[in-house]
């Protein structure tokens, strides 16, 4: 379960450093939340859909650095650039906490930090 899990979150990066939102969707359950710490909560695709057309201008770069999977859930540990309402690139370091439902993607808590280099 757990190498599928990473299989899963990095075929889902991949489709957003694509610019294809639905993909990454498709890999995520109808009900799945997403909570970024300190700032706000979407819940449902149709929440998370709306999101990534305000958030991703263009398809940010995604790094993942370090994967750490059991059970059903998984950590990711990484950096994304991305594109701000001003078109600066904008690095940020994260770490996101997935838990899984039948081999998709229910929920997310993700720590996301601006940082000062990409």
């Amino acid at each position: 379960m757990a190498e599928k899990n990473k299989a899963t979150l990095l075929k889902g990066n991949a489709a957003i450093a694509a610019g294809n939102h639905e993909g990454f969707l498709s890999l995520c359950t109808d009900d799945t939340t997403w909570t970024f710490i300190g700032e706000q909560t979407l819940k449902g695709k149709e929440a998370v859909r709306q999101y990534m057309a305000i958030t991703y201008l263009e398809p940010p770069s995604v790094t993942v650095d370090t994967l750490i999977a059991e059970g059903d859930f998984l950590t990711a540990v990484g950096n994304i650039t991305m594109k701000d309402k001003d078109g600066k690139m904008t690095p940020y370091a994260y770490c996101d906490v997935w838990r899984f439902r039948e081999g998709k993607m229910a929920e997310l808590r993700a720590f996301v930090v601006k940082t000062d280099a990409p």
